[in-house]
């Protein structure tokens, strides 16, 4: 892993290189289709304006997110540009057998060479229902706890090096770094980098005892993020991958040309949350619909509690913002989610924070 593949090489006047997380939002009124669109669309403006890296978070039986398959729509960014890192935040690994991964980022990395990340969770990305039906299993908490062989299993496969005697020692993710004496010889120069996801201690940890870079979800977690952070650094031993810890985080931002309007459309967010967390998922609502909802008390406690974490406003309050939460977690990458019903102001909310960084035009 280069210095490349982590640090972006310039970012304007930011204090640390910025990213994008993409959750394929389908708003009231719209359908997945128009979402991946708008997807492909935001992805070739994060390249045009200098975002770093450019993920998408696999999610399942979730109507309003249409990113059920990281590796498909990778695949598809890929077609549609050319420089921006292309990767998932992240896959849920316990979901699915490690060579099927490999063998997803292999194939990836082979339609983009270098520009491939496989960002790793260990939590479902849904329901335990649903969650039972993709692993085929009643019992969730084993896939949670057999992550770190899980993982292990996967970095030997993305490196082709299993030992000798090991059962899938003459297993091979194909396309991927074949050893030159295994059937068609190399394959490939490069293997995606790792990352570890985590909303807790426990992926931080791991990270930092394996000397990976980690990714924390402050976005839904922020009162873990500090802990979090100081854990991983604590923790962190430097690799053949990584000479030192480096940390990103997940943030929601939402920038709109009026403050009044981007109060709205983070009260429509908090109702899509609501509606999630009390198991009734839907297509992202609009501010009408949040407007129209008589919100109980308890709801209005927890849109006061999610909305005070994200970051919203004009493009100033939220640089300014975004700026402050630097300055508390010392992160070394903010990766920015833009939650909104309609595509275009999700567009608009990055194009305003690009400017607002004085990030490069095209």
């Amino acid at each position: 892993m280069s210095a490349d593949e982590i640090r972006g090489a310039t970012h304007g006047t930011a204090p640390v290189p910025l990213s994008v997380l993409d959750l394929v939002t389908v708003g009231a009124g719209s359908t997945a289709t128009e979402a991946l669109r708008t997807s492909v669309e935001l992805s070739r403006f994060a390249e045009s304006r200098g975002f770093h890296r450019y993920w998408v978070a696999e999610h399942h039986s979730m109507p309003g997110v249409a990113s059920s398959s990281p590796a498909v729509i990778l695949a598809h960014l890929a077609a549609h540009t050319d420089r921006i890192r292309l990767g998932s935040g992240g896959v849920m690994l316990p979901n699915h057998a490690p060579l099927v991964i490999a063998e997803q980022f292999g194939t990836l990395e082979a339609m983009a060479p270098g520009r491939i990340d496989l960002g790793l969770g260990r939590a479902p990305g849904t329901d335990g229902a649903t969650a039972a039906a993709l692993r085929r299993s009643d019992t969730l908490t084993e896939g949670a706890d057999d992550f770190p062989q899980q993982l292990a299993e996967l970095t030997r496969f993305l490196d082709d090096d299993f030992p000798d005697g090991h059962p899938y020692r003459r297993i091979h993710a194909i396309p991927g770094p074949v050893q030159g004496s295994s059937p068609g010889g190399v394959q490939s120069p490069h293997r995606p980098p790792l990352w570890l996801l985590g909303s807790s201690g426990f992926s931080a940890r791991l990270a930092g005892l394996l000397g990976l870079p980690f990714a924390f979800a402050h976005h839904f977690s922020a009162q873990n993020t500090i802990p979090a952070l100081d854990l991983y650094r604590e923790t962190f031993r430097p690799s053949a991958v990584l000479p030192e810890p480096y940390a990103l985080i997940g943030v929601s931002a939402l920038a709109t040309d009026d403050e009044r309007e981007a109060r709205r459309q983070v009260r429509a967010t908090a109702l899509n949350m609501i509606r999630l967390r009390t198991g009734r998922p839907g297509l992202f609502p609009d501010p009408e619909e949040a407007e129209r909802h008589e919100f109980s008390p308890m709801e209005e406690d927890f849109v006061a509690s999610w909305t005070g974490n994200i970051v919203h406003g004009t493009a100033d309050e939220v640089r300014s913002g975004l700026d402050d939460l630097h300055k508390r977690t010392g992160a070394d990458e903010l990766m920015l989610t833009s939650h909104a019903h309609r595509g275009e102001l999700r567009l608009r909310s990055y194009e305003l924070i690009a400017d607002a960084y004085g990030l490069p035009t095209a």
